[in-house]
Order: structure tokens, then sequence, then C-alpha cells
């Protein structure tokens, strides 16, 4: 069991699930949603399972980027990271491969109880849409390092992450309560993808002499490692700009700024990645960039409920 939470990468979940907490609490706090009270938009059952989805995309991803990097010979003496599962034969490559089947089924089963919920038996296409959405993330999160034409090897992984961490994640799970798109959501939703990529190329970064040994062509190795640092540098700056703006564009009073404390170790983060010279120091800070990207959805949740003991009490003495 030690060996499977180790695998499951554990410190990766919060970041995972920075998307569904904004998207999720934007639709509580929005009153001009289609349906008229935010208490009647939001919903728990979706809420946990668009969390437990995403939670086991996420484990999905981690399971099969061990499995894909180890029988391909990545992970090896070179790689400066923790040992992976298969890198250090705690777990062989049949045990994984049977684990990324199980998370694959229990995860589309999840997404499948998450559609359920949102749409009932109406809004068939809605339904379709989302079930094809969640079979593409599914098939996405396994084929980033697995196959012979795995995408991650070929630098499409920041893609990948973007879209499903980032615009998938927040937008998709408020579409789920909302049956619609709010434009102004779309500036969180691209930070939390922003951070999000921030996190991988963290991890190319620390990876890249490894990576490029081994033919794993990520976009760090493609481009080398001062022009990642200046690409990691735009990646963090503008989602911590896109966030202000969402803020403003609000109308956000002056105690709704509380979200600015995150970009404090975010900030001292950029510093540290500025003046670092060894990639292998580079590991800590994929726990701090994580951690710091679920404080601001933390924090940015809190500040857009207002008036929010209302809401909270609405909610659950209104029997929802």
């Amino acid at each position: 069991m030690k060996h499977w939470i180790e695998a499951a990468r554990l410190r990766t979940l919060p970041l995972s699930v920075s998307g569904i907490i904004v998207g999720s609490i934007y639709a509580l706090s929005n009153p001009t949603a289609t349906i008229n009270t935010p208490t009647e938009v939001f919903s728990w059952k979706i809420f946990g399972f668009a969390l437990l989805t995403t939670l086991g995309l996420q484990v999905l991803s981690n399971f099969a980027n061990d499995y894909g990097d180890g029988v391909k010979g990545t992970d090896n003496a070179d790689r400066v990271g923790p040992q992976r599962a298969i890198q250090s034969g705690v777990i062989t490559p049949q045990a994984m491969k049977k684990a990324i089947i199980i998370t694959s089924f229990l995860t589309l089963l999840s997404a499948i109880v998450l559609i359920y919920f949102a749409f009932g038996e109406s809004n068939f296409g809605y339904s379709i849409f989302f079930l094809l959405l969640g079979i593409a993330a599914i098939v996405s999160a396994i084929r980033y390092t697995v196959g012979n034409s795995a995408y991650g090897y070929r630098g499409f992984g920041d893609v990948f992450v973007f879209v499903f961490f980032g615009l998938v994640s927040t937008l998709g799970v408020n579409f789920l309560y909302s049956k619609e798109v709010d434009p102004l959501l779309i500036l969180p939703a691209i930070s939390i993808g922003l951070l999000s990529v921030g996190v991988l190329n963290l991890n190319n970064m620390r990876d890249e002499e490894s990576d490029r040994k081994s033919g794993k062509n990520t976009i760090v190795v493609q481009i080398g490692g001062a022009k990642a640092k200046i690409y990691h540098f735009t990646l963090i700056i503008t989602a911590m700009l896109l966030v202000v703006i969402f803020a403003f564009l609000s109308d956000y009073n002056f105690d709704q700024y509380l979200f600015l404390l995150a970009f404090i170790p975010l900030t001292k983060h950029l510093i540290t990645v500025y003046k670092n010279q060894n990639p292998k120091l580079l590991d800590p800070e994929l726990k701090k960039l994580a951690l710091s990207t679920f404080l601001l959805s933390i924090l940015l949740t809190v500040c857009m409920i207002s008036l929010i003991s209302d809401i909270i009490v609405n909610l659950f003495l209104g029997g929802r």
C-alpha cells in the first residue's frame, strides 16, 4: 500500500482540484446564473463527484507516467527527481498496467455519475458531450507517456495540462452547475491552467538532461534551460495578472483582494528559479508551486463569496 500511495504522488492532488474549487464556488457565489439563486445552482453531489473524477484523472496520469517512462527506460540513474515505482522495482510493469485499467474504469464510472447528477435524463446532448470529454481526458492521461506515439515525448504535455486541468476543470465544472459558460470565468480558468503548466515545466526543467538523453523531447528539451526559465516566468506572471484583472472586472472590494497573499510564495518561487543554477535543486519547488496554486484557488474562492454566511446558511437550511 505504501508503494501505491507513493506512485499516486499525493503532492500533485491539491493542484489538480484547484480548478474544480474555483469553478464550483463561482457557481455558488454567482447570482447571474441561469437558475435564479446561487443555492439552487450549486450541488454538493456535483461538487463531490467532480472532485472524485478529477482526482481519479490525476492519479491515472501519475500511474501512466510511471508506467510509460518506466518501460521506456526514461526513468533511469540519470533522473534527478525521486525514484518512481517501476524504476525502483517496487511495483512491476504488469501490476501498474492493471492499476491503470482499474483507475481508468473507476474514473469513467465517477464521470458518468457526475454527468447524471448534472443533467439527469434531460439535456442528452450535453451528457454525450461531457461523456466524450471524459473519455478524451482519460485517453490523454494515458497517452502522455504510454505508447510509441506518446505526445509527452513530443512536447505536447503542456497542452494537455492546460486544457484539462485549467479550462475543462474550471469552466467545465461550472457548466455542470449553471448550464452556461461565463466569459469572465475564463480568466481564472486560464490562470489555473498556466500555473498547472508551470508545475509540469518545472518538472521538465529538473529532468532536462535525463529527458534529452532518453529522447523525451519536452518543451524544455526543445528550447533549452535558459529559455525554459523565461517560459516559466511568463506562465506564472501571466497567471497572476489574469487573476487581478478578473478581480477588477468583478468589481471586488478592497477586502476581497485577500487572494494577493498567494502571490507572496509565487514571487519567492520565481526568485528561486531565477537564481537557480542546479536543476536538482528545483525539485522542492514543485511542491511549493503546486501548493501555492492551491492556496490561490482557496483564497480566490473565499473572495468570490459575498455575504458568505448568508449563502452557507441558505445552502444547508434550504434542504439542498
